[in-house]
């Protein structure tokens, strides 16, 4: 039988971690494909950490930090009346530095590919940096950019050890779909896994499709 709820809360969860992640991904895909500042390795080392480390060390320190005694913990607390372990805000929070480099990269990528003789020669016309961003670098780079934002989308449906972690699984507040399919294992309810399973493969496949048809029709064009 399908978890309807956990279904939901999975597809919400990864439209706001993208909504949010996609200023994110714009401002510093930009910024590192552009700066000559020395500490750019720094930055990028950083960003591809969450996907070398293992999901219980990312998920250990995402518990120690946004947990009850941490400074966010506290003032989050504080503003809301609720902490951020164990409820969906804390999932978002998790969800956006697991999915950075899954975001910022493939942006990153798309926006070194417009190369710098394209932004000088629209200076010498007389565009701002503004403006060469708007009306001809991002023009250029928007397939690089969905595709990083679907790929954070599609990672965020399926994300598990973190979730596991700073969610705790609670039945209609944090327990997303691959939690689910998880506990129906467990169980050993092998059909409603299954079912679940499928559900999200081709929630994922779709997701990725679309970009391959949305960068076949821009080449094309």
């Amino acid at each position: 039988m399908m978890d309807w709820t956990a279904l939901w809360l999975s597809l919400w969860l990864g439209t706001v971690t993208t909504a949010l992640l996609a200023p994110v991904s714009l401002a510093l895909g930009h910024w590192l494909a552009v700066t000559r500042w020395r500490g750019r390795a720094l930055v990028e080392a950083l960003l591809i950490l969450p996907l070398v480390l293992p999901p219980t060390v990312i998920g250990f320190y995402l518990l120690t930090g946004l947990g009850p005694q941490s400074l966010p913990g506290r003032a989050w607390a504080a503003l809301f009346g609720e902490g951020l372990v164990f409820s969906f805000s804390g999932l978002v929070v998790a969800s956006l530095i697991v999915n950075l480099p899954f975001a910022v990269q493939p942006a990153q990528r798309a926006f070194e590919a417009v190369g710098q003789p394209l932004r000088d020669a629209a200076a010498t016309c007389g565009h701002s940096a503004w403006r060469c961003f708007w009306r001809i670098e991002l023009p250029l780079a928007w397939p690089g950019v969905v595709t990083g934002l679907v790929l954070a989308f599609a990672h965020t449906l399926g994300e598990f050890g973190v979730v596991l972690m700073v969610g705790g699984a609670i039945p209609g507040r944090t327990r997303t779909l691959a939690l689910s399919i998880y506990d129906r294992v467990q169980a050993f309810d092998n059909h409603g896994a299954a079912m679940m399973a499928g559900m999200l493969m081709a929630i994922s496949f779709a997701a990725v499709a679309l970009v391959f048809v949305l960068g076949r029709r821009r080449h094309a064009r």
